[in-house]
């Protein structure tokens, strides 16, 4: 392997009440507030997901910020991806990374990932309430670049030979990407960048490869929500079991879609996949969104810190890190705790995951 590995940790800004969502859901709402809710499904189900070392943090605060990043850097995170709210101008859960942007102590590599997506009550499971609608045009994207290159520009963005490395969450939602993609390389070089490295987040509904659209590169996004192994059915009580028997036996439909996927079933189903062309390598710790979803979660149950890294060790053993220009491993996420989805420390795990990541490296 050319390089060593540079894990690059997802970042969810939302841990800091804004106008909108006390609008929306509440004032004082943050994703703590889900985080806090959530109970066990069912017997052995790891919930609610608590934090331990960094505590319910505001990132508002400074004092947060850093010790997030003095805990990156300890662990050999290479950098953080910020997610970026982006509305024809408006922008949303902002204030994280703008406060990073003035403070030279925040000294750790960034880049940033554009959450392109309707805001809708989706973590509710209400996916046709819109609470802010993203309209795709050219002059919004000429907009666009002109104030992501305000980012570009800062010594701590992450670049790859001098290039801003800049990923699209949901690409299929562009009318026309290629020409999206066209107006933001002309704008950069016009800023004094050799070019941009552009990316987008390889799922179940984008699978093309990259460079037939204009990107350079793509990376897993994990779960792969489309690659589960069989689903498991939560163990039920002797009740339910009866009231099943009795809807069965007068012929009333039983729905029954109260299920998770075994963790370690489903990496052996990323790892039977293998890698694809100019995609880099994805890997989650967990996953659990339970907090957010009362209805039909999406579960990755028992994962331990030893089945993490023995899939981290598969992909930093096979992966063909020497075709590409750099040496990403995309983790997510550093801290989506209402997905049951996080590096930071957990009051179950403590550190495990995050030592686990280190070790791999050495």
């Amino acid at each position: 392997m050319q390089n060593k590995i540079k894990p690059i940790a997802i970042y969810l800004p939302q841990f800091h009440p804004i106008p909108e969502n006390d609008k929306w859901w509440g004032k004082g709402f943050t994703e703590w507030t889900n985080v806090t809710k959530a109970q066990p499904r069912f017997e052995g189900h790891y919930q609610p997901h608590l934090p331990a070392d960094l505590g319910f943090y505001d990132l508002r605060l400074e004092e947060a910020r850093l010790a997030q990043e003095a805990m990156a850097k300890e662990y050999d995170i290479y950098g953080f991806c910020y997610y970026h709210y982006w509305f024809n101008g408006k922008k949303i859960l902002q204030e994280p990374l703008d406060r990073k942007l003035k403070n030279p102590k925040e000294d750790f590599p960034f880049m940033l990932c554009w959450a392109n997506e309707n805001w809708t009550k989706a973590w509710d499971g209400n996916f046709e309430d819109v609470l802010l609608n993203q309209k795709y045009s050219l002059e919004d994207d000429y907009n666009h670049i002109l104030e992501l290159i305000t980012f570009f520009k800062d010594d701590r963005y992450i670049k790859v030979n001098g290039k801003p490395v800049f990923i699209i969450y949901r690409p299929k939602f562009f009318p026309d990407i290629e020409k999206t993609i066209e107006i933001w390389r002309e704008e950069a070089k016009k800023a004094g960048f050799p070019d941009l490295y552009l990316g987008f987040s390889q799922n179940f509904e984008h699978q093309f490869e990259p460079k037939t659209k204009g990107f350079d590169f793509a990376f897993e996004f994990q779960p792969n929500f489309s690659n589960t192994p069989a689903n498991i059915h939560y163990p039920r009580t002797f009740f339910e079991k009866v009231i099943r028997k009795i809807k069965k036996s007068i012929k009333i439909k039983v729905v029954d879609l109260n299920y998770y996927f075994g963790y370690s079933g489903f990496v052996a189903k990323q790892i039977k996949v293998g890698f694809k062309k100019d995609v880099y390598p994805g890997i989650t710790p967990m996953w659990d969104n339970s907090a957010r979803r009362k209805e039909n979660p999406f579960i990755l149950h028992d994962s331990t810190p030893e089945k993490y890294k023995s899939w981290l060790e598969h992909i930093k053993n096979n992966y063909p890190w020497q075709e590409m220009p750099d040496a990403f491993l995309f983790i997510n996420a550093w801290n989506e705790w209402a997905e049951g989805n996080h590096l930071e420390p957990c009051q179950k795990w403590g550190t495990s995951y995050l030592e686990a990541t280190k070790e791999i490296q050495e």
